[in-house]
């Protein structure tokens, strides 16, 4: 990476960071566990991953300008890589494997509250 492109990177870093705060107090809010933050794999990261009774949530967390920004931030292929990696950490876990899995998105849109998207994606 440039030098000059080291500033900006950093900034995105810290937005980001920011963002998954926001996000997990959001869902603390609505009842959820956090069980686990930036969980990175090699077949990919999990922003937050969070429980509350039945399900198990892989909570994928986007800031942008708008909510449709940030639904459209997160590819198919990025998906199915937070889906590899939901399995490669439940496995690790054996009393989550009877939880109900479900990826949620929660796009944070600045001067707005977070909007949560339960079951946003399916593999």
């Amino acid at each position: 990476m440039p030098r000059t492109d080291r500033p900006k990177r950093q900034a995105a870093e810290r937005r980001g960071r920011t963002a998954e705060r926001v996000a997990e107090f959001w869902l603390i809010l609505k009842g959820y566990r956090i069980l686990a933050r930036r969980v990175r794999l090699p077949m990919g990261e999990i922003d937050l991953i969070a429980v509350r009774g039945d399900v198990l949530a892989f909570v994928e967390v986007k800031q942008r300008a708008s909510l449709n920004r940030a639904q459209d931030a997160v590819s198919e292929r990025a998906w199915h890589r937070i889906s590899a990696a939901s399995a490669v950490w439940v496995a690790k876990r054996p009393k989550l494997t009877k939880k109900i899995w479900r990826y949620d998105l929660i796009a944070i849109v600045r001067g707005h509250r977070p909007h949560h998207y339960p079951d946003y994606w399916r593999p």
